[in-house]
């Protein structure tokens, strides 16, 4: 083969040597591999995707849990240069080949994501998928759908006409979220379809009426959300437990994967949530959210008055 520019010969030679650890024919594969025993296995014979995938899973890698194999090979080589360029922490390295691979990222926006730090920026919503759903691919894929805080500039508390941050309760919120619903879906992440709001559900003559109810395309699952407008409680698990309960057995379809209910208000205790989310064995997380009235008066400031923006526009 010919043809290599010595610029491409050295950023070949990154890539290898970033992700050794992954080629059982190696000094430095061999000698950070766990694994004990003779089961060394070849990768430089492997003919496709599938067969590497395969293998990448045999190979008994530390935190393989944590790796995106998938989406590990759908990102181009060029992009793996800048993440190898630009990011040195394995754990945020993972994060930018998902993103790449899910949002389709091109080289320019990679830059952007990685200089705006996307990932120090991004924590894992507080949940329990890890224990209630079985897949553990699935799972991670749920995790990746939700963000453990929004940024809801679109209900501005001062239009609505309220005195006092705290009076605006859970119904003035959803009509908002509903008035807005695209705005709301942009904000709460991909492949979300709105279902409903107060979507009717009955059981034994008793009626409950979620929040909100959105079908995920990615997750092929019904996401239920709770709007709460105060600081988190347990008791929002139990009743988020019962709608969870009675959407899988009388509104998810056969094919779906188990629903998914996410409580989402002002304030969270994040060690809180988790300590008490563990015995629930119905998928759910706790995102908390912000308004515009909450936004500091410093960055308030620095926006235009919103007749002048009408002006504009």
């Amino acid at each position: 083969m010919r043809g290599y520019s010595a610029e491409s010969l050295k950023k070949m030679r990154q890539f290898y040597e970033a992700w050794a650890m992954f080629d059982s024919d190696s000094v430095i594969g061999i000698e950070q591999s766990p694994s004990a025993d003779n089961s060394v296995i070849a990768i430089t014979e492997l003919k496709d995707a599938d067969d590497q995938i395969d293998i990448f899973r045999e190979l008994r890698i530390p935190n393989l849990a944590e790796f995106p194999v998938e989406d590990f090979f759908k990102v181009p080589f060029t992009h793996h240069i800048q993440i190898l360029s630009g990011v040195k922490d394995a754990s945020a390295r993972n994060y930018y080949i998902r993103k790449c691979a899910e949002e389709h990222l091109s080289v320019s926006s990679l830059k952007k994501s990685i200089k705006d730090d996307d990932y120090g920026k991004c924590e894992d919503i507080p949940n329990n998928f890890g224990m209630t759903i079985a897949d553990g691919q699935l799972a991670r894929r749920a995790v990746l759908a939700f963000k453990d805080s929004y940024a809801l500039d679109f209900i501005n508390a001062e239009e609505i006409g309220e005195r006092d941050l705290q009076d605006i309760d859970e119904r003035v919120v959803e009509q908002q979220i509903v008035h807005n619903i695209k705005k709301f879906i942009m904000t709460f992440g991909r492949d979300f379809t709105f279902v409903g709001n107060q979507y009717h559900l009955e059981i034994y003559s008793e009626e409950f009426f979620p929040d909100l109810l959105f079908f995920n395309r990615e997750l092929n699952a019904l996401v239920v959300v709770e709007l709460k407008s105060g600081k988190f409680k347990s008791s929002y698990l139990a009743q988020l437990m019962t709608y969870l309960r009675i959407l899988d057995d009388k509104v998810k379809k056969p094919h779906e994967n188990p629903s998914i209910g996410i409580v989402l208000c002002k304030e969270a205790n994040r060690s809180f949530v988790e300590y008490v989310m563990q015995d629930y064995d119905k998928p759910m997380g706790v995102a908390t959210y912000t308004t515009t009235k909450e936004m500091p008066e410093m960055l308030k400031d620095t926006l235009p008055d919103m007749d002048e923006l009408k002006k504009l526009l």
